[in-house]
């Protein structure tokens, strides 16, 4: 093989979909290495193009001058190899000099070398580090069931938006039974009751009205506003309990005290909850799709349930800037 003559070879331009083709030289026909010169050939054609331009070599056709040049003979007639590798459109302006080579290879080594210190300097997890994270992961899948079959066991969300009088009845009924069980439910059930005491949930958005507007659009506007809260009181009690049994495979936390594992949970549920979410998170319309459409929750689900947008921006920029790490790729 020449020295340099790999100094200007370029790699596959059609990409991984193709890298399993054989690929043929343009000059012989034997099984090409890449581009070379700006031509696909193997590494013969390339040695020999390369060696002849730089000797300026004037070649002579025994024969006909029309050659058939194959893997077999194309040593047989210099002259019509070095003409197809023109006609297949190898330049001799892609050859680099010696001394060009002599510094593209002082550049690749000198890649390498740095390549190699980085590596080096990367931090490396030990095996207790290791072992740690095989138990979190191990943790995660047990407590996360991408299948959200649990999901259909929540009372049903709530999305419509009542116009007409004859949505008075319901919307009092849904208002009725939203009244204070709920919003216990969504911020002060029993696994809530693990968070901290200075923690206060979101206040309701208010829900003044003009006093000459009548009971159905007051009716109207408590059911927009807490629509979803049900199903959303559901879903986070329920996540709540995944997240302490999640909690309680991690090495050690059995062992500590009660009041320290609560304050662990105070400290920490909302945040792990935040990020298990990001599994279920897409950022092509920004929801979190969790099985059928019933349960693709996007951000006016949540208003629906009274939080506001100035609570909820903040959680949408985490989860759009989490998933384009790609961490679940």
């Amino acid at each position: 093989m020449d020295p340099g003559a790999s100094s200007t070879s370029l790699g596959d331009p059609t990409g991984d979909s193709e890298r399993n083709i054989p690929r043929i030289c343009g000059v012989c026909g034997d099984r090409a290495t890449g581009f070379h010169f700006n031509a696909m050939t193997c590494e013969g054609c390339k040695g020999f193009f390369r060696r002849s331009m730089k000797r300026k070599a004037m070649f002579t056709c025994p024969f006909s001058g029309n050659c058939h040049i194959t893997k077999d003979n194309r040593r047989h007639c210099q002259a019509c190899r070095l003409k197809r590798c023109v006609d297949i459109g190898m330049m001799k302006e892609f050859i680099l000099t010696d001394e060009e080579v002599q510094r593209k290879r002082e550049m690749i080594l000198k890649r390498k070398e740095e390549e190699a210190l980085r590596e080096s300097l990367k931090p490396k997890l030990s095996e207790e580090q290791q072992k740690v994270i095989d138990i979190l992961l191990e943790a995660h899948r047990k407590t996360y069931d991408p299948t959200y079959a649990d999901f259909t066991k929540f009372r049903p969300p709530v999305r419509s938006h009542p116009s007409s009088r004859g949505a008075t009845k319901s919307s009092s009924l849904l208002t009725q039974d939203l009244s204070s069980e709920d919003s216990e439910d969504l911020f002060g059930s029993e696994a809530f009751s693990t968070f901290p005491d200075s923690v206060e949930p979101p206040p309701f958005p208010s829900l003044e009205l003009p006093e000459e507007q009548d009971e159905s659009s007051s009716m109207n506007l408590e059911f927009s506003q807490l629509s979803m809260l049900p199903h959303l009181a559901d879903l986070v009690s329920y996540s709540i309990q995944k997240v302490i049994g999640f909690a309680k495979m991690i090495p050690g936390f059995r062992e500590l005290s009660a009041e320290d594992q609560i304050v662990l949970l105070k400290c920490s549920a909302i945040e792990v909850i935040m990020l298990r979410s990001n599994q279920s998170f897409t950022l092509e319309d920004m929801s979190w799709t969790c099985g059928s459409n019933d349960f693709k929750y996007r951000v006016s689900d949540v208003t629906q349930a009274g939080h506001s947008m100035d609570l909820l921006e903040p959680l949408v920029k985490f989860q759009v800037g989490l998933k384009k790490l790609n961490l679940h790729e």
